[in-house]
């Protein structure tokens, strides 16, 4: 079983007076989604740095941790993604 770590920087748009997830953009570093989030985060309502690792084989998910959060981001953000 292979683990595989994959960074992601989620943002947040606002529909009809809610945020609700956006587009996801990878990134090859921790600080480069942590960068990259909060460069976002100026043009967005919200962005999160977001780190998964899963299982390279069967795509199962080990863990998902937010590594940061900038500007509005849902309060149940953690929640969802730990569900998921």
């Amino acid at each position: 079983m292979a683990m595989k770590t994959t960074y992601l920087v989620q943002t947040f748009v606002l529909k009809r007076k809610r945020l609700v997830p956006g587009d996801q953009q990878v990134s090859p570093t921790s600080s480069g989604a942590l960068k990259r989030a909060e460069a976002m985060a100026g043009r967005l309502p919200g962005t999160a740095a977001i780190q998964i690792v899963a299982d390279d084989e069967t795509g199962e998910l080990e863990s998902a941790t937010i590594l940061g959060r900038f500007g509005d981001v849902p309060d149940d953000f953690a929640e969802t993604l730990q569900a998921a």
